[in-house]
This record gives structure tokens, C-alpha cells and sequence, in this order.
């Protein structure tokens, strides 16, 4: 697997892009662009990184497309990630909730919203026609889809060769059973899953064993309660050689470095290659 995450610090040049991108170890990265940036520029930060045998895993929208006028710009990524032969074009389902795009709030879960994600997701795929990259909701705690089999049934109802999955296990670990149960249900993710991800984001999960109510929380990897050694056995298990498993959620390179530290320590700890 390829073990990467999200390039942090300022760059204006190849160049300087490509420092950051070899100090940081990563094999597999998100975009450091969009569509609309110049043709020169992606050209650029490509070329560094095939140069460097770095995976550019995904690109992502992360704009509410319940709201019309921002499928332009999945559009526009979807159409950009299919030209450069980038696997997963990555966006959440959105939320008609007044408080944030990406908020828990009542209707993430009514019919009339699911129909709306059904209808987002199509005109997307339908309008771009990608044959390389595939359009990818990434799973959220309080939105569709919260679970593998929602994901499986959004996948039947959606009926689009070009969706698929993008994984984040932590993100479904939602309830006081999935986190106690956390391995087997990381299984069951990937089991069912597994043979449509285009992409996985690596976090972990703690929640406080004795306080009431629940509060289950993410954290980086390392600081929370996840046997990672048996979680990276099992998404090696599922995912290819060149399956890229990407810490986010850091703000600082030391961040990332100490995430990076300790996956890289528990995959060796594994017998995992990374």
C-alpha cells in the first residue's frame, strides 16, 4: 500500500513543491490543485510528481452539490481528475441544513434527500462521461453514507459504472458498538467494499470508556484506541499494492510526520509493506 497524506506549507514554485513533497515521505497524495488552476501549473506539479513515484491518489470537491450551483465545480474536478487519469474524485453528500455544508441535521436522512443525493450524483457522472476517475462520496458520521451497507445501497440506487467507493473507516465508527467492536467492523467495511475503493483515509478512534454520554472522537493515528497493526493487516488484505492510505485532519508538517512515524512503526510491527 501506498501510505501518503495532504502536502502542508506554502509553495509557488516545482521547485518548492517538491521539497515539501520529499521531506513529507509520502507515496501517494491529494491534488495540490484544481481545475482552475492553469493548465502550466498542474502540468507541473504532475511531472514532480511521477518524477518522485508519488501517487496522486485523489482530488477532492468538498462543496455542497445539494446546492446547484456548486455541480460546476464537482463537474469541473471530476472532468480534470478523468484527463489526468486520477482514480477517485472525492466530495461528501451534502446537507440541506442551514447551520454548515457539512452538518448533522434531520434531513441528511429523509427520502426527499436521498432522491436529491441519487440525482446530484448522476447529473455529475452523466454531464463529465469520466473513463478513468470515478466520482466517490467519502462516508461521514451523521450522513449518507454512515455505513457500508448504505454505501452498498446507494451504489445499486445511484447505478453508475463511474461511482464508487471511497473509504474512511473512522468516519463510520459512529456508535459505542462499532468503536468496541472496531477490528470486526473495519472488516466488514472492507469486505463488502473493498472491491470498488478508489481511495482510503487512515485516522483513529477514541471515546471516553466510563463517561456518559458517548462522545466518540477522531484523532491522528497514535493517539487513539485503534490496534493499528491488525487494522493495516486487514486493509491490506482488501486493498492492491499501489492502494493509498492517506492520514488527513493535520495542520503542521510535524503533524503529519509523527502520523507518518507511527503507521509506518505499526505496518513494520505487521509485516506490512508501506
Amino acid at each position: 500500500m501506498r501510505l501518503g497524506g495532504t502536502i502542508v506549507g506554502e509553495f509557488n514554485t516545482p521547485e518548492e513543491f517538491e521539497k515539501l513533497l520529499v521531506k513529507s515521505r509520502f507515496r501517494a497524495i491529494t491534488a495540490p490543485f484544481t481545475y482552475l488552476d492553469s493548465k502550466e501549473r498542474i502540468d507541473s506539479l504532475v511531472k514532480v510528481c511521477e518524477k518522485n513515484d508519488v501517487l496522486i491518489s485523489e482530488i477532492g470537491v468538498w462543496r455542497n452539490t445539494l446546492i446547484p450551483e456548486n455541480l460546476e465545480y464537482a463537474k469541473g474536478q471530476l472532468r480534470l481528475a478523468d484527463e489526468l487519469g486520477i482514480e477517485c474524485c472525492v466530495n461528501i453528500a451534502g446537507t440541506l441544513s442551514s447551520l454548515s455544508w457539512d452538518a448533522a441535521d434531520y434531513s441528511n436522512y429523509t427520502k426527499d434527500t436521498y432522491d436529491m443525493i441519487v440525482d446530484s450524483v448522476r447529473s455529475i457522472i452523466d454531464d463529465v462521461e469520466p473513463i478513468r476517475s470515478f466520482y466517490c462520496l467519502e462516508p461521514m458520521p451523521w450522513m449518507l453514507p454512515d455505513g457500508p451497507d448504505a454505501y452498498l445501497k446507494l451504489i445499486k440506487d445511484i447505478d453508475r459504472k463511474q461511482f464508487a467507493v471511497h473509504m474512511d473507516f473512522v468516519n463510520m465508527i459512529n456508535s459505542p458498538r462499532r468503536f468496541l467492536c472496531s477490528l470486526e467492523f473495519i472488516e466488514e467495511c472492507m469486505s463488502k467494499l473493498g472491491p470498488s475503493i478508489k481511495s482510503t483515509h487512515i485516522k483513529d478512534s477514541k471515546m471516553n470508556l466510563t463517561a456518559y454520554t458517548t462522545h466518540v472522537d477522531e484523532c491522528p493515528p497514535g493517539q487513539g484506541m485503534l490496534d493499528y497493526p491488525k487494522v493495516l493487516k486487514i486493509l491490506e488484505k482488501y486493498l492492491s499494492k499501489d492502494g493509498a492510505i492517506l492520514l488527513e485532519h493535520m495542520n503542521t508538517f510535524e503533524e503529519y510526520e509523527k502520523a507518518y512515524d507511527y503507521v509506518y512503526e505499526a505496518a513494520l510491527k505487521a509485516n506490512v509493506e508501506v
